[in-house]
């Protein structure tokens, strides 16, 4: 991953789930690494404690950052049932009561009796939460919010439903007290157990965004201070509803770039879909210093074979996979990913799957056919994509773009890519490179071309395909493929 230029890493919540091949976003104990013996294992499904600090320590070796993925919205796997007040609301209505206030019984008391009081005294009970799933008295699965005079699902969170509070399990209530101290206590603790450089903030549309504020303010009081990166998953395409998230958040963390996934999935399953509007109204064309950039990820995994979208099961996956699905036709894979990697604009994220595929069926995985394409671009980013940017967005299924490098990477590229037929365009490299000889380092053109006196090149582009053209002559073309060679294929 460093040879591929990778500077970051965000590893699935590792902290204890419900049971042992919980991915961690049923999550029970925050403090419990794959430390203690508690809900079937002592190991989480990732590993023991020792074996994630080993990973930590290898990676601070490389000056590779990890960022830790909280799940701060909820609790699963209780250990004892309590009685409580509730009142059934409306799933998607959530402000709306189907019936009157009554005693129900619900999963909610934590004690986590393998850990005891090490690390955190805290023990959970229903008053530290704001609504369950379940009635265990009757048997009866619907969305209960507890009710008492002083309980209510939190005002700072989506309007969607009504009110997007609550979202699954036992869903956490940050206006006590004791719970904001815990898990405010958690973020210094952790990262005094791990060398964390950020984190990804899970589900934030669906918890208070005050504590995010005051959890965000307590981590950057640590060692990092302001360099301890935060990107929140607010899972919605409206880049306005992005943005005024953002703005309550005074701009203090990224999020990832939804709508631009929806504009990758739509534009690459529609025939002749307009490349030019990839970006209109995104949130890496608004905000994008705020912008992750990203073509895949967990939730969003689904499989092509021969061009057809296949569904797959996510209990044939080795992560929680699909429940927002967005699917991206396999020959755009590469376009996509040339997008968000060469440009200026953005701070990308790969996705694990892409490049070394997914284990399906306990088999081991298939490269996918893009890994080559990606493991290029991903170096091609160091190498070649840095200073000014030019567009040449001049064609509905054909467009380019050119980076013209900067004192410390001189090289530059010219990037060009269609979604429909073959296609060429010419744009300004330089006359600083007039007489140069460019190749397409994807390979997907085997022709030359040569810079012209004016500093001009006429890029070639196979049909619905992308090529990145450099110098032939540099020395950073040659290094790009013999690292590929020797870090990539040879494990």
């Amino acid at each position: 991953m460093k040879a591929l230029g990778i500077d970051n890493i965000w590893i699935p919540p590792g902290c204890k789930a419900m049971n042992p091949s919980g991915n961690g976003y049923d999550i029970y104990d925050l403090y419990d690494l794959g430390e203690f013996d508690q809900k079937g294992s002592r190991a989480t499904k990732w590993g023991t404690k020792e074996e994630l600090q080993s990973f930590a320590s290898r990676a601070q070796d490389l000056d590779i950052g990890i960022y830790w993925d909280a799940v701060l919205n909820h609790k699963a796997g209780a250990d004892t049932t309590e009685r409580f007040p509730a009142v059934k609301v409306h799933p998607r209505d959530r402000n709306r009561n189907l019936s009157p206030a009554k005693e129900i019984e619900g999963w909610v008391g934590f004690n986590f009796r393998g850990r005891g009081e090490q690390y955190s005294s805290m023990k959970y009970h229903w008053v530290h939460f704001t609504g369950v799933d379940r009635d265990d008295s009757r048997k009866e699965e619907a969305i209960f919010k507890i009710s008492t005079p002083n309980k209510d699902w939190a005002a700072d969170v989506s309007e969607e439903n009504g009110n997007y509070d609550y979202l699954m399990f036992a869903n956490l209530d940050y206006s006590n007290q004791e719970v904001r101290d815990d898990v405010l206590r958690w973020g210094n603790w952790i990262t005094t157990q791990l060398p964390l450089r950020g984190m990804r903030l899970d589900a934030v549309k669906h918890y208070s965004a005050a504590f995010q504020k005051s959890f965000i303010e307590t981590l950057r009081g640590g060692p990092l201070g302001e360099k301890f990166f935060f990107v929140g998953e607010y899972w919605k395409g409206e880049t306005d509803i992005l943005l005024s998230y953002l703005e309550r958040m005074d701009f203090q963390l990224s999020l990832f770039d939804v709508p631009l996934l929806n504009r990758f999935s739509v534009t690459s399953r529609t025939e002749g879909a307009d490349m030019r509007q990839i970006f209109e109204n995104t949130l890496v064309q608004k905000s994008p210093e705020h912008a992750v950039t990203f073509v895949a990820n967990h939730d969003t995994v689904s499989l092509f074979v021969n061009d057809a979208l296949v569904a797959v099961n996510s209990n044939t996956l080795k992560q929680p996979g699909q429940s927002l699905e967005t699917p991206i036709a396999p020959f755009f894979k590469p376009l996509a990913y040339a997008l968000i990697l060469l440009r200026a604009q953005g701070q990308p994220c790969v996705f694990y799957g892409d490049l070394y595929g997914i284990v399906t069926d306990n088999k081991r995985p298939s490269e996918p056919p893009y890994a080559r394409s990606l493991s290029v671009l991903m170096q091609a980013r160091k190498l070649y994509a840095n200073g000014a940017q030019r567009d040449y967005f001049d064609k509905a299924n054909c467009i380019g773009f050119v980076r013209y490098g900067n004192s410390r990477h001189p090289h530059g590229l010219a990037c060009i890519m269609s979604n429909a037929g073959r296609g060429r365009k010419r744009m300004f490299i330089g006359r600083s490179h007039s007489g140069e000889c460019w190749t397409d380092i994807l390979e997907n053109r085997a022709e030359k071309v040569t810079i012209n006196r004016k500093g001009y090149g006429t890029f070639p582009v196979a049909a619905q395909s992308v090529s990145v053209w450099v110098n032939y002559s540099t020395e950073c073309r040659e290094n790009l493929h013999k690292s590929l060679d020797d870090n990539i294929y040879s494990h």
